[in-house]
């Protein structure tokens, strides 16, 4: 598994004001779809391409292309629809898929209550949008099943990771078949005792909707 923390300023930048407890919903979404295009700059350099060629004003010329069939982007529900948007917006041609997951604050196992996926993801690059990487078990809960569906390769594309959510998927996916790929804006310093990344940001789903 590759782990890919973006060091950049503008990264670093957003990121701080989305940690800041003072910063409302309106702008928390607005700055988590600016991030999350920075992030899926990052995460699409291995997005399969073929080589096509073009007129140009001027004269033919060599180019590239996206590949078929089309990337799959899978936000998690409900937080991972704050990245959704800036995640297509970078690929405008992906298909998009749902994945409905809710982690027990008892047991911190997830569940699935929601799929809307294809039955069948033979050969395609899967991106996933989860926004909190915590514990791992959501995350490893939705690679797998893309794994089982036939998903080619599969990126997660977090806001925050926890050391022991990476840890955790390292060791789930060890013998992986398909490459696995964690981006992220920041690697946090550990997990309290109710499981929420410190320092992180909150809850990524109500910080962006709301107390529902």
């Amino acid at each position: 598994m590759k782990i890919l923390a973006v060091a950049h300023p503008l990264v670093a930048h957003k990121l701080t004001t989305l940690r800041d407890v003072r910063t409302d919903s309106p702008t928390f979404r607005r700055l988590a779809d600016e991030l999350v295009t920075l992030l899926a700059y990052e995460a699409t350099r291995d997005v399969r391409v073929v080589d096509t060629s073009v007129d140009t004003p001027l004269q033919s010329t060599e180019g590239v292309r996206l590949a078929r069939p089309a990337p799959v982007v899978v936000p998690i529900l409900r937080a991972g629809l704050g990245m959704l948007d800036g995640m297509t917006r970078l690929l405008p041609t992906a298909e998009v898929g749902f994945l409905g997951m809710i982690r027990d604050e008892g047991s911190l196992q997830a569940q699935t209550y929601a799929t809307r996926l294809p039955d069948d993801l033979s050969g395609r690059q899967c991106y996933v949008l989860d926004p909190m990487l915590a514990t791992g078990g959501t995350l490893a809960a939705a690679i797998r099943l893309l794994l089982e569906r036939g998903a080619r390769d599969v990126t997660a594309l977090c806001l925050l990771a926890a050391p022991e959510g990476l840890r955790f998927l390292e060791d789930a996916f060890t013998d992986a078949a398909a490459p696995i790929r964690v981006v992220t804006a920041a690697i946090d310093s550990h997990l309290n005792e109710q499981g929420f990344i410190v320092p992180g940001l909150g809850d990524a789903g109500d910080r962006l909707y709301g107390v529902v």
